[in-house]
């Protein structure tokens, strides 16, 4: 459906935004999409100053821009950096770094584009694998990432009331799927992943069991150290905190859903200490277990 859309008309917004809008912690400040045909000039003058830029003076941003080249190929660069853009790059304009880029003058491209600035966004960027080091990341043609883009197309053509708190998310989804594709590079084709699926398999069906991690490491002639080092890198976490999350999860529903003591779900869960239970507990949750079960219970 995304990809029959791609013939919609070039067009640009620069959006304005209320305190309200701000307050939220993110908003869309332009959004568009441009096909620039071979030998055509670029940038388009059209655009208002702040945006606009020639290939000798570039720019500079306050805000963060994604760019997808979905036609066509060119280059981006910063102080520091040239980087190639070819069909399926993603190139990430940071704030307060100068830049500059085009399409290849005899191929031309098609470029999607949305700008984006709050504070929630600085702080996902500080916590994610995002770098203004590497801005370009090469994904290919997805129907989700364009169908994304469309989307916030859509939203700032009709210009809805409320449309900027919808594209916020949509904002957000659209990082947590170049954050996604990320990882998965780590893991596309490779044995390791099927280790690792066996091995949270085998999590969840001991889960009141120790389990020798180690062993189960050389079980699949992998190293621990490799094998713990994968895992993170595949579910964010350590198998043995896997593991521990997993019997949290577990008590949880077993305090809410069965009239069993505490120290039974402790050891149906795989605790050996009702202490040590309790204070996993709390530490995960904030709260005891026997106060988790007034509250789901009482309010």
């Amino acid at each position: 459906m995304a990809y029959k859309q791609a013939h919609m008309k070039d067009f640009f917004h620069y959006l304005t935004s209320s305190e309200e809008d701000e307050n939220w912690g993110i908003t869309l400040n332009v959004s568009g999409k441009t096909e620039t045909a071979p030998h055509a000039t670029y940038p388009s003058p059209k655009h208002p100053n702040g945006y606009f830029f020639t290939w000798n003076s570039g720019r500079v941003l306050n805000e963060y821009q994604i760019n997808y080249i979905t036609q066509g190929s060119g280059v981006f660069e910063t102080r520091e950096q040239v980087f190639e853009l070819k069909t399926g790059s993603i190139f990430i304009i940071f704030p307060g770094v100068w830049h500059r880029y085009r399409p290849v003058s005899d191929k031309g491209w098609a470029e999607n584009y949305i700008g984006f600035s709050g504070p929630v966004i600085e702080q996902l960027f500080n916590k994610t694998v995002f770098s203004a080091k590497k801005p370009v990341i090469e994904i290919g043609i997805k129907e989700e990432i364009i169908d994304t883009y469309y989307k916030i197309f859509q939203l700032t053509k009709n210009e809805k009331p409320g449309f900027q708190q919808i594209a916020s998310g949509m904002i957000i989804k659209l990082l947590g799927y170049l954050i996604s594709f990320e990882k998965q590079k780590d893991f596309s084709g490779k044995e390791i992943s099927k280790i690792i699926e066996k091995i949270r398999f085998n999590i969840r069906q001991n889960l009141n069991h120790e389990i020798d991690f180690r062993k189960l490491s050389a079980d699949h002639y992998v190293s621990y150290s490799y094998l713990r080092k994968m895992f993170k890198k595949y579910t964010g976490i350590s198998p043995g905190q896997y593991q521990l999350q997993l019997r949290i999860m577990h008590a949880k529903e077993l305090i809410i859903s069965t009239d069993k003591s505490i120290k039974e779900i402790c050891y149906e869960t795989g605790f050996q200490s009702i202490h040590y239970f309790s204070r996993l507990f709390k530490q995960k949750t904030g709260i005891s277990p026997s106060d988790y079960r007034k509250k789901q219970l009482h309010g």
